[in-house]
């Protein structure tokens, strides 16, 4: 598996080059697996490809503080990134396992490798929900998924010291609940892993054995994809 160690200065950047990464992959032009791991160097709103606005979004709050609402292009609820919240993203072959083809198989096996990382470094994660990592009841990442015909591309969130005041100020009540959070504030139900943040990245590496370098990564697909997609109101407030 290639590592890819990115992050963008602007986080609409970083979205486009999750889903260059699944196109190159799709096209061929990527031979291996790929892990990327980025962090948002300011605090940034991402919904679900599907998420309107005004249900899962405290809009009021993002415009007064200058914080953007961007759209990614898998599925899922809005989180809350910045500093302290490390992204994680992997864009996996299905010839090399079939079995991803199935939706709640991906979110077995990625999610488990994740887990299996954060579990080296102390914090006893585990899956709950559809695609959550937590540690005892409380959240600490959020995940989805982007399924084409030959790859998926999984990525998520893994809070690990981030202002989680942040999370009730800027969203709204989620429309659609676990059952394991059994009706919480976001303040009772998200937390930190408090590990050192290069301690999570090498765990994640040796987890899914990123051991080489992606020194070509496609640049020029993930500009214009910004350019066209995620930097315009048309795809991040179309609903």
């Amino acid at each position: 598996m290639k590592l890819l160690d990115l992050t963008c200065d602007d986080p609409a950047m970083d979205l486009a080059v999750d889903e260059a990464l699944l196109d190159e992959a799709e096209a061929g032009r990527l031979s291996d697996d790929v892990l990327r791991l980025w962090e948002p160097r300011r605090t940034v709103v991402v919904i679900g490809r599907s998420s309107k606005v005004d249900e899962e979004v405290n809009a009021a709050a993002c415009q007064q503080r200058g914080v953007p609402v961007l759209r990614r292009c898998s599925g899922g609820a809005a989180v809350v990134g910045g500093p302290g919240c490390l992204m994680y993203s992997v864009v996996l072959g299905y010839d090399r396992r079939g079995d991803l083809r199935v939706i709640d198989h991906a979110h077995e096996y990625v999610l488990g490798r994740v887990a299996q990382a954060i579990r080296r470094l102390g914090p006893p994660a585990t899956r709950l929900g559809i695609s959550d990592l937590t540690v005892g009841d409380r959240k600490v990442s959020g995940n989805s998924l982007r399924c084409r015909r030959d790859h998926v591309l999984y990525h998520g969130t893994l809070l690990y010291s981030f202002p989680l005041a942040d999370v009730a100020e800027l969203l709204g009540t989620p429309p659609r609940q676990p059952e394991y959070r059994d009706g919480r504030s976001h303040t009772d139900f998200v937390a930190n892993l408090n590990v050192p943040v290069d301690d999570l990245q090498a765990a994640l590496i040796e987890a899914w054995a990123a051991n080489e370098p992606l020194t070509n990564w496609p640049r020029a697909a993930a500009e214009r994809l910004h350019a066209e997609r995620y930097s315009r109101d048309e795809w991040n407030r179309r609903l």
